[in-house]
Protein backbone atom coordinates (compact mmCIF):
# COMPACT_ATOMS: atom_id res chain seq x y z
CA UNK A 1 0.00 0.00 0.00
CA UNK A 2 1.32 3.44 -0.94
CA UNK A 3 2.21 5.66 1.95
CA UNK A 4 0.01 8.68 2.70
CA UNK A 5 1.72 12.03 2.18
CA UNK A 6 1.70 14.54 5.02
CA UNK A 7 2.76 18.18 5.28
CA UNK A 8 3.71 20.33 8.25
CA UNK A 9 2.92 24.04 8.48
CA UNK A 10 4.84 25.60 11.35
CA UNK A 11 8.20 23.99 12.11
CA UNK A 12 8.78 25.47 15.54
CA UNK A 13 9.54 23.61 18.74
CA UNK A 14 6.34 21.58 18.77
CA UNK A 15 5.97 21.49 15.01
CA UNK A 16 9.15 19.46 14.89
CA UNK A 17 7.44 16.76 16.96
CA UNK A 18 4.90 16.42 14.13
CA UNK A 19 7.73 15.96 11.66
CA UNK A 20 9.27 13.30 13.93
CA UNK A 21 5.95 11.49 14.26
CA UNK A 22 5.31 11.28 10.52
CA UNK A 23 8.88 10.27 9.72
CA UNK A 24 8.58 7.36 12.16
CA UNK A 25 5.14 6.19 11.02
CA UNK A 26 5.36 3.10 8.78
CA UNK A 27 2.49 4.19 6.53
CA UNK A 28 3.25 7.91 6.29
CA UNK A 29 5.81 10.06 4.58
CA UNK A 30 6.64 13.69 5.16
CA UNK A 31 6.31 15.49 1.84
CA UNK A 32 6.55 19.19 2.78
CA UNK A 33 7.77 21.26 5.71
CA UNK A 34 6.62 24.87 5.67
CA UNK A 35 7.73 27.69 7.96
CA UNK A 36 8.04 31.46 7.61
CA UNK A 37 11.68 30.94 8.55
CA UNK A 38 13.06 29.27 5.42
CA UNK A 39 16.24 28.14 7.15
CA UNK A 40 14.22 26.48 9.90
CA UNK A 41 11.98 24.75 7.33
CA UNK A 42 15.05 23.37 5.53
CA UNK A 43 16.67 22.25 8.78
CA UNK A 44 13.60 20.35 10.02
CA UNK A 45 12.81 19.04 6.55
CA UNK A 46 16.31 17.66 6.09
CA UNK A 47 16.32 16.11 9.55
CA UNK A 48 13.10 14.15 8.94
CA UNK A 49 13.34 13.38 5.25
CA UNK A 50 10.85 15.83 3.75
CA UNK A 51 10.75 15.90 -0.03
CA UNK A 52 10.73 19.68 -0.12
CA UNK A 53 10.41 22.83 1.98
CA UNK A 54 8.69 26.19 1.54
CA UNK A 55 7.83 29.40 3.38
CA UNK A 56 4.25 29.99 2.18
CA UNK A 57 1.45 27.76 3.49
CA UNK A 58 -0.42 28.31 0.23
CA UNK A 59 2.21 26.16 -1.46
CA UNK A 60 1.21 23.33 0.87
CA UNK A 61 -2.51 23.75 0.30
CA UNK A 62 -1.95 23.87 -3.45
CA UNK A 63 0.20 20.73 -3.54
CA UNK A 64 -1.92 17.98 -5.11
CA UNK A 65 0.37 15.30 -3.65
CA UNK A 66 -0.29 16.37 -0.05
CA UNK A 67 -3.14 14.38 1.50
CA UNK A 68 -3.04 15.65 5.09
CA UNK A 69 -1.69 18.71 6.89
CA UNK A 70 -0.49 19.37 10.42
CA UNK A 71 -1.00 22.99 11.45
CA UNK A 72 1.43 23.91 14.22
CA UNK A 73 1.43 27.68 13.79
CA UNK A 74 0.79 30.04 16.74
CA UNK A 75 -2.64 29.53 18.33
CA UNK A 76 -4.14 32.66 16.77
CA UNK A 77 -3.00 31.67 13.24
CA UNK A 78 -4.88 28.44 12.57
CA UNK A 79 -8.13 29.40 10.92
CA UNK A 80 -7.13 30.68 7.48
CA UNK A 81 -4.78 27.76 6.89
CA UNK A 82 -7.22 25.14 8.20
CA UNK A 83 -10.17 26.39 6.15
CA UNK A 84 -8.07 26.57 2.98
CA UNK A 85 -6.67 23.08 3.58
CA UNK A 86 -10.16 21.67 4.12
CA UNK A 87 -11.46 23.29 0.94
CA UNK A 88 -8.50 21.72 -0.89
CA UNK A 89 -9.62 18.29 0.34
CA UNK A 90 -6.83 17.70 2.81
CA UNK A 91 -7.25 16.06 6.22
CA UNK A 92 -6.24 18.36 9.05
CA UNK A 93 -4.54 18.03 12.43
CA UNK A 94 -4.56 21.35 14.30
CA UNK A 95 -2.47 22.07 17.35
CA UNK A 96 -4.47 23.21 20.35
CA UNK A 97 -6.47 25.38 20.58
CA UNK A 98 -8.49 24.80 17.41
CA UNK A 99 -8.95 28.58 17.19
CA UNK A 100 -9.29 31.49 19.61
CA UNK A 101 -12.91 32.40 18.83
CA UNK A 102 -16.05 30.28 18.61
CA UNK A 103 -16.80 31.76 15.21
CA UNK A 104 -13.44 30.66 13.81
CA UNK A 105 -13.90 27.15 15.23
CA UNK A 106 -17.25 26.98 13.45
CA UNK A 107 -15.58 28.05 10.20
CA UNK A 108 -12.97 25.29 10.43
CA UNK A 109 -15.48 22.59 11.40
CA UNK A 110 -17.90 23.70 8.68
CA UNK A 111 -15.21 23.65 5.99
CA UNK A 112 -14.05 20.18 7.05
CA UNK A 113 -17.59 18.78 7.02
CA UNK A 114 -18.39 20.33 3.67
CA UNK A 115 -15.28 18.80 2.11
CA UNK A 116 -15.63 15.47 3.90
CA UNK A 117 -12.13 15.57 5.41
CA UNK A 118 -10.98 14.46 8.83
CA UNK A 119 -10.36 17.14 11.44
CA UNK A 120 -8.52 16.48 14.71
CA UNK A 121 -7.29 18.76 17.50
CA UNK A 122 -4.01 17.74 19.11
CA UNK A 123 -4.90 17.52 22.79
CA UNK A 124 -2.08 15.08 23.35
CA UNK A 125 -2.55 14.70 27.11
CA UNK A 126 -5.37 12.28 26.30
CA UNK A 127 -2.57 9.87 25.36
CA UNK A 128 -0.63 10.46 28.58
CA UNK A 129 -0.60 7.18 30.55
CA UNK A 130 -1.47 8.95 33.81
CA UNK A 131 -4.53 10.72 32.46
CA UNK A 132 -5.62 7.77 30.35
CA UNK A 133 -5.56 5.58 33.46
CA UNK A 134 -7.54 8.16 35.42
CA UNK A 135 -10.12 8.31 32.64
CA UNK A 136 -10.35 4.51 32.58
CA UNK A 137 -10.83 4.28 36.35
CA UNK A 138 -13.56 6.92 36.23
CA UNK A 139 -15.43 5.16 33.43
CA UNK A 140 -15.22 1.85 35.29
CA UNK A 141 -16.60 3.48 38.44
CA UNK A 142 -13.52 2.82 40.55
CA UNK A 143 -13.35 6.46 41.71
CA UNK A 144 -17.08 7.05 41.96
CA UNK A 145 -18.54 10.20 40.46
CA UNK A 146 -16.13 13.10 39.85
CA UNK A 147 -16.88 15.86 42.35
CA UNK A 148 -13.83 18.14 42.28
CA UNK A 149 -10.85 18.51 39.96
CA UNK A 150 -7.82 20.67 40.65
CA UNK A 151 -5.63 21.20 37.59
CA UNK A 152 -2.47 23.29 37.57
CA UNK A 153 -0.50 23.83 34.36
CA UNK A 154 1.99 26.68 34.41
CA UNK A 155 5.27 27.69 32.75
CA UNK A 156 8.42 29.42 33.82
CA UNK A 157 9.02 32.93 32.48
CA UNK A 158 11.30 31.37 29.85
CA UNK A 159 8.23 30.58 27.74
CA UNK A 160 6.71 34.07 27.37
CA UNK A 161 9.99 35.99 27.55
CA UNK A 162 12.33 33.84 25.44
CA UNK A 163 10.67 30.84 23.80
CA UNK A 164 7.57 32.39 22.19
CA UNK A 165 8.18 35.42 20.00
CA UNK A 166 4.37 35.77 19.80
CA UNK A 167 3.60 35.52 23.52
CA UNK A 168 1.99 38.98 23.53
CA UNK A 169 -0.59 37.67 21.05
CA UNK A 170 -1.45 34.77 23.33
CA UNK A 171 -1.66 34.07 27.06
CA UNK A 172 -1.19 31.30 29.59
CA UNK A 173 -4.92 30.64 29.18
CA UNK A 174 -4.68 29.85 25.47
CA UNK A 175 -1.23 28.28 25.49
CA UNK A 176 -1.72 26.17 28.64
CA UNK A 177 -5.32 26.53 29.72
CA UNK A 178 -6.66 24.93 26.57
CA UNK A 179 -4.88 21.70 27.57
CA UNK A 180 -6.23 22.00 31.11
CA UNK A 181 -9.82 22.69 30.05
CA UNK A 182 -9.82 19.75 27.64
CA UNK A 183 -8.43 17.34 30.22
CA UNK A 184 -10.83 18.41 32.97
CA UNK A 185 -13.82 18.08 30.61
CA UNK A 186 -12.61 14.70 29.33
CA UNK A 187 -12.25 13.35 32.87
CA UNK A 188 -15.54 14.76 34.14
CA UNK A 189 -17.32 13.67 30.97
CA UNK A 190 -19.17 16.96 30.48
CA UNK A 191 -18.63 20.52 29.37
CA UNK A 192 -19.00 23.42 31.83
CA UNK A 193 -22.15 25.49 32.10
CA UNK A 194 -20.72 28.37 34.14
CA UNK A 195 -17.24 29.75 34.77
CA UNK A 196 -15.71 32.34 37.04
CA UNK A 197 -12.14 33.53 36.52
CA UNK A 198 -9.69 36.00 37.97
CA UNK A 199 -6.73 37.29 35.99
CA UNK A 200 -3.78 39.46 36.97
CA UNK A 201 -1.30 41.43 34.85
CA UNK A 202 1.78 43.55 35.38
CA UNK A 203 4.90 41.43 35.81
CA UNK A 204 5.20 40.36 32.18
CA UNK A 205 4.15 43.78 30.89
CA UNK A 206 6.96 45.39 32.89
CA UNK A 207 9.32 43.00 31.08
CA UNK A 208 8.03 43.94 27.65
CA UNK A 209 5.37 41.29 26.97
CA UNK A 210 1.82 42.65 26.85
CA UNK A 211 -0.12 39.70 28.18
CA UNK A 212 -1.71 38.49 31.41
CA UNK A 213 0.46 36.94 34.09
CA UNK A 214 -2.08 34.37 35.27
CA UNK A 215 -5.62 33.01 35.26
CA UNK A 216 -7.37 31.31 38.17
CA UNK A 217 -10.63 29.76 36.95
CA UNK A 218 -13.55 27.86 38.45
CA UNK A 219 -15.68 25.70 36.18
CA UNK A 220 -19.10 24.30 37.12
CA UNK A 221 -20.52 21.24 35.36
CA UNK A 222 -24.15 20.18 34.87
CA UNK A 223 -23.68 16.98 36.89
CA UNK A 224 -22.47 18.91 39.92
CA UNK A 225 -18.70 18.58 39.54
CA UNK A 226 -16.49 21.63 40.10
CA UNK A 227 -13.02 22.24 38.71
CA UNK A 228 -10.33 24.73 39.67
CA UNK A 229 -7.76 25.51 36.96
CA UNK A 230 -4.55 27.49 37.48
CA UNK A 231 -2.45 28.80 34.58
CA UNK A 232 0.43 31.25 34.86
CA UNK A 233 3.59 32.30 33.06
CA UNK A 234 5.46 33.45 36.17
CA UNK A 235 7.36 30.45 37.52
CA UNK A 236 11.09 31.18 37.95
CA UNK A 237 13.47 29.93 35.28
CA UNK A 238 15.39 28.14 38.03
CA UNK A 239 12.49 25.66 38.40
CA UNK A 240 13.51 22.05 37.62
CA UNK A 241 11.09 21.89 34.69
CA UNK A 242 9.87 24.53 32.22
CA UNK A 243 6.31 23.47 33.03
CA UNK A 244 4.49 22.45 36.19
CA UNK A 245 1.55 20.07 35.83
CA UNK A 246 -0.42 18.83 38.82
CA UNK A 247 -3.87 17.28 38.97
CA UNK A 248 -6.02 16.06 41.83
CA UNK A 249 -9.38 14.46 41.12
CA UNK A 250 -11.72 13.85 44.02
CA UNK A 251 -14.39 11.28 43.30
CA UNK A 252 -17.28 10.21 45.50
CA UNK A 253 -15.41 6.97 46.26
CA UNK A 254 -11.70 7.74 45.85
CA UNK A 255 -9.13 10.42 45.07
CA UNK A 256 -6.36 10.31 42.50
CA UNK A 257 -3.29 12.56 42.31
CA UNK A 258 -1.10 13.13 39.26
CA UNK A 259 2.28 14.83 39.05
CA UNK A 260 2.90 15.32 35.35
CA UNK A 261 6.04 17.44 35.52
CA UNK A 262 8.31 16.51 38.42
CA UNK A 263 7.32 12.94 39.17
CA UNK A 264 10.99 12.24 40.04
CA UNK A 265 11.06 9.18 37.82
CA UNK A 266 14.42 10.47 36.55
CA UNK A 267 16.06 13.10 38.74
CA UNK A 268 19.36 14.66 37.66
CA UNK A 269 21.34 16.56 40.28
CA UNK A 270 24.22 18.68 39.02
CA UNK A 271 26.18 21.83 39.73
CA UNK A 272 23.31 24.00 38.48
CA UNK A 273 20.68 22.31 40.63
CA UNK A 274 18.04 19.67 40.03
CA UNK A 275 16.22 18.87 36.81
CA UNK A 276 13.86 16.13 35.72
CA UNK A 277 14.19 14.22 32.47
CA UNK A 278 11.18 13.85 30.18
CA UNK A 279 10.66 10.11 29.80
CA UNK A 280 7.03 9.89 28.67
CA UNK A 281 6.40 12.77 26.28
CA UNK A 282 8.43 12.29 23.12
CA UNK A 283 11.84 10.74 23.64
CA UNK A 284 13.86 8.32 21.51
CA UNK A 285 14.11 4.74 22.75
CA UNK A 286 16.58 2.61 20.76
CA UNK A 287 16.26 5.05 17.89
CA UNK A 288 12.45 4.94 17.78
CA UNK A 289 10.36 7.98 18.61
CA UNK A 290 7.80 7.36 21.34
CA UNK A 291 5.81 9.06 24.05
CA UNK A 292 2.28 10.39 24.31
CA UNK A 293 2.99 13.63 22.44
CA UNK A 294 4.05 11.60 19.41
CA UNK A 295 1.32 9.00 19.81
CA UNK A 296 -1.48 11.56 19.40
CA UNK A 297 -0.01 12.68 16.06
CA UNK A 298 0.52 9.11 14.94
CA UNK A 299 -3.12 8.42 15.83
CA UNK A 300 -4.08 11.08 13.30
CA UNK A 301 -1.82 9.40 10.75
CA UNK A 302 -3.54 6.09 11.52
CA UNK A 303 -6.94 7.69 10.96
CA UNK A 304 -5.86 9.05 7.58
CA UNK A 305 -4.23 5.82 6.41
CA UNK A 306 -7.04 3.53 7.61
CA UNK A 307 -10.00 5.87 7.07
CA UNK A 308 -10.98 6.02 10.74
CA UNK A 309 -12.45 8.86 12.78
CA UNK A 310 -10.09 10.72 15.16
CA UNK A 311 -10.61 10.40 18.90
CA UNK A 312 -10.46 14.20 19.29
CA UNK A 313 -12.65 15.75 16.55
CA UNK A 314 -13.08 19.44 15.84
CA UNK A 315 -16.18 19.68 18.02
CA UNK A 316 -14.00 19.03 21.09
CA UNK A 317 -11.81 21.97 20.11
CA UNK A 318 -14.92 24.12 19.73
CA UNK A 319 -16.08 23.39 23.28
CA UNK A 320 -12.65 24.08 24.74
CA UNK A 321 -12.50 27.41 22.92
CA UNK A 322 -16.04 28.21 24.07
CA UNK A 323 -14.98 27.68 27.68
CA UNK A 324 -11.72 29.65 27.26
CA UNK A 325 -13.59 32.59 25.75
CA UNK A 326 -16.03 32.54 28.68
CA UNK A 327 -13.07 32.50 31.08
CA UNK A 328 -11.59 35.56 29.37
CA UNK A 329 -14.95 37.30 29.52
CA UNK A 330 -15.38 36.48 33.19
CA UNK A 331 -11.91 37.76 34.06
CA UNK A 332 -12.61 41.02 32.21
CA UNK A 333 -16.05 41.54 33.81
CA UNK A 334 -15.13 40.30 37.28
CA UNK A 335 -18.24 38.13 37.46
CA UNK A 336 -19.38 34.59 36.56
CA UNK A 337 -20.32 33.85 32.96
CA UNK A 338 -22.98 31.33 31.94
CA UNK A 339 -21.99 29.31 28.87
CA UNK A 340 -24.79 29.02 26.34
CA UNK A 341 -24.77 26.53 23.48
Amino acid sequence: MAKKRFALVGAGLFGEIHAKAYSAHPEAELRVVCDLNGARAKEVGARYGAERCCTDWRDVVGDADVEAVSIATPDFAHTQIAVAAAKAGKHILVEKPLATTVEECDQIIGAAKESGVKLMVDFHNRWSPAFHETHRLLREGALGDPRFVYFRLSNTTFVPLKMLSWAAQSSSLWFLGSHAIDMVCWLVGEYPTRVYSVSRSGVLKERGVETADLYQSTLEFPGGAVASIENCWLLPESAPSVFDLKCELVGSEATINIDGSSSRMVEIVGRDGVRYAEVLGGQLVHGKQGGFMVESIQHFADCVTHDEEPLVPGEVGLEVTRAACAIEQSAEKGEPVVIER
